[in-house]
């Protein structure tokens, strides 16, 4: 789908997470200028009503369940 909209996959994901609502804002981590550009670029991606359904199709939300890290990498949080 990146793809057909020109762009990145990140760009992607970004454009996404923007659309959801005007009260929920990305916080895309980046170690350099260039990929800051690129996230700011995500900016210019527009995704339609069907773009949008069609992501929710492929990846439906609450569908992801369980912790973050297996057992191990959990008994590491928050130590």
């Amino acid at each position: 789908m990146a793809d057909e909209k020109g762009c990145t996959p990140a760009q992607l994901a970004l454009a996404w997470v923007l659309a959801q609502a005007e009260d929920i804002v990305p916080i895309p981590g980046t170690k350099r200028i260039s990929y800051l550009e690129e996230n700011l670029a995500a900016l210019q991606v527009e995704l339609t009503r069907e773009d949008l359904n069609r992501i929710d199709t492929i990846a439906p939300k609450n569908v992801a369940a369980g912790t973050r890290y297996p057992e191990a990498g959990m008994r590491l949080v928050n130590v």
